[in-house]
């Protein structure tokens, strides 16, 4: 049996959104983050994993 999976992930924006990809900035906007240290509380979904893995190097991600 595998190990249960967190239900929500802790993401925090550490890096600037200026000057990147429209849509890199549409996936941090659609995760609720739009200030540099801000952090929001998200599902573990399938949607917020791709959203999450195509910004990862503007983000720290932590399981809750």
């Amino acid at each position: 049996m595998k190990a249960a999976q967190s239900k929500q992930l802790k993401i925090k924006l550490i890096k600037s959104l200026s000057g990147r990809l429209p849509g890199h900035i549409a996936c941090a906007n659609g995760l609720g983050l739009r200030r540099i240290n801000q952090i929001r509380v998200v599902e573990n979904t399938s949607p917020n994993r791709g959203m999450i893995n195509k910004i990862a190097y503007l983000l720290t991600v932590e399981e809750l």
